[in-house]
């Protein structure tokens, strides 16, 4: 066994109506002004107004950015770090997706630190803690709330950068069911994939260890044993439970494990066409599994028993049936079956992988990977 270590330095509550709690954490920071960075359909269907009554219930006052998109820019992101320092706030409440709670991490860091965030992309740059931050996800996906990443796209370059720290990680994160129960189908279908992914590319990751293999391994089951269910009916509390406690435990795998191929190469998908990032991953990942198949085959029955409804017996398995089943579950959840389909141009393949190798995932990946891999890959997924 190759020697690994952990951390997890956060207080995460989970459960059906924790978001109660919210005013409760916002004191044990002892700060007195929130700033609620979200996005517009959660300040649409009144959410965002009901973080704000619950928090001045309890003497804090706060201000909102919610203009948020997928797959957020750095101009977005400077846009809000503008806002939070004309307001005041000595605290970041991040409500939302994905996309809000990457803006909020990289929010911190400027807020703290000063300049653009591409002055911190990578690793190491972040000199010291952030402004303090309370993480409420509002879909089953990116397990954001106990990352130590920001991924934020530079339109100037058609890529996705990444800002990489322990100091981005959120001092508290509320997961909360109810919360995830108005998701539209499309956006529940892709953020389950997305989490999905996060636990098998940290699976198969060539960097897994006991630690990160307990916490994929679980986000596995919980994710393929619930994803039809929440997506056909968002209502179902349970599935809601079981997929957000999924995503939260592949956020801590990845964390650890890092992921793979399926990752570095839909970033360059959704930076160079606005696809959504779940969306990518979905529609690259039975091609990548297909072509890691002969270096992580021994983890394939197990990830294959916790997606398919009938599993089978060691003998009646073979490696080729996982990249088939999750074509069948794409298909079901109603997920593009190529690149084509998404509106990808395959004249821009060779930037892409350029943008591709560029990733510390392909690393990890269990299987070597060259651009000349990258290129046949894309090609084959179009």
């Amino acid at each position: 066994m190759n020697s690994f270590s952990f951390t997890i330095p956060q207080n995460i509550v989970v459960g059906a109506g924790s978001l109660k709690r919210l005013p409760e954490l916002a004191k044990n920071l002892k700060k007195s002004k929130a700033y609620i960075i979200s996005g517009p359909h959660l300040e649409k269907i009144g959410m965002v107004d009901k973080c704000r009554e619950a928090l001045k219930a309890a003497g804090i006052e706060s201000d909102a950015f919610t203009q948020t998109e997928g797959n957020p820019s750095t101009d977005t992101v400077a846009k809000a770090a503008k806002g939070f320092k004309s307001s005041n706030a000595d605290f970041i409440v991040a409500f939302g997706g994905g996309s809000p709670l990457d803006v909020a991490k990289a929010v911190a860091v400027i807020a703290s630190y000063g300049g653009n965030i591409t002055d911190y992309e990578g690793g190491g740059k972040v000199p010291g803690a952030v402004v303090p931050m309370i993480a409420i996800p509002t879909t089953a996906g990116t397990g954001s709330e106990v990352t130590a990443f920001s991924v934020i796209t530079d339109h100037s370059r058609n890529y996705k950068l990444t800002v990489v720290s322990n100091y981005l990680l959120p001092a508290y994160a509320i997961l909360d069911p109810e919360l995830i129960t108005t998701v539209p189908k499309s956006t529940a279908a892709a953020c389950g994939i997305d989490a999905m992914v996060h636990a098998l590319e940290a699976f198969i990751s060539k960097a897994a260890s006991p630690f990160s293999d307990l916490f994929a391994k679980e986000a596995l089951r919980l994710i393929g044993t619930s994803i039809r269910d929440y997506v056909l009916d968002r209502s179902n509390l349970a599935a809601c439970e079981a997929m957000l406690t999924g995503s939260l435990f592949a956020g801590i795998a990845f964390s650890h494990a890092r992921l793979g191929d399926v990752h570095a190469m839909s970033h360059p998908v959704s930076a160079y066409f606005d696809v959504a990032h779940g969306v990518a991953n979905a529609v690259l990942l039975p091609t990548i599994v297909d072509y890691n198949m002969t270096y992580a085959s021994e983890k394939y029955k197990y990830i294959y028993d916790c997606i398919c409804e009938k599993p089978l017996s060691d003998d009646a398995f073979t490696p080729e049936m996982l990249a088939a089943e999750i074509r069948v579950l794409n298909d079901e959840l109603g997920i593009p079956s190529s690149l084509s389909e998404v509106g990808v141009d395959s004249s821009l393949f060779d930037k892409m992988a350029d943008d591709a190798m560029k990733s510390g995932n392909i690393l990890v990946n269990p299987r070597p990977t060259t651009k000349k891999d990258i290129l046949a890959l894309y090609a084959q997924a179009f």
